[in-house]
């Protein structure tokens, strides 16, 4: 059974940082691409980043880019989002997700969907 547990979010102020982690299981970790999307109030799903795991390739949303960074460690099965320069415009659940993928670009699966998610983790940015 696909297992993704995010944990990391909490309260952080403008201009700080958090790094969520989501802890997966249950799947050949290698074979999948793994992507970070979140949901704020009143808006819909966005996805943020995604990592391509059979390479590492990655791709991410405009509005994150130079901000956000996203990794694995093979070694755990562990997808991070490292999040810096927090603005209010981040605050929202943030969710991790998976798909087999090891044939089109983390781009793609990043636009295209995922098959497998996490109950998720909310991020407040105060200002």
């Amino acid at each position: 059974e696909v297992q993704l547990v995010e944990s990391g979010g909490g309260l952080v102020q403008a201009g700080g940082s958090l790094r969520l982690s989501c802890a997966t299981s249950g799947f050949t970790f290698d074979h999948y691409a793994i992507g970070w999307f979140r949901q704020a109030p009143g808006k819909e799903r966005e996805g943020v980043a995604c990592i391509r795991n059979s390479d590492s390739s990655s791709s991410y949303t405009d509005s994150v880019k130079g901000r956000f960074t996203i990794s694995s460690d093979k070694a755990k099965n562990t997808v991070y989002l490292q999040m810096n320069s927090l603005n209010s415009e981040d605050t929202a659940v943030y969710y991790c997700a998976a798909v087999y993928g090891t044939s089109y670009s983390a781009n793609y699966y990043l636009i295209y969907g995922m098959d497998y998610w996490g109950k998720g983790t909310l991020v407040t940015v105060s200002s």
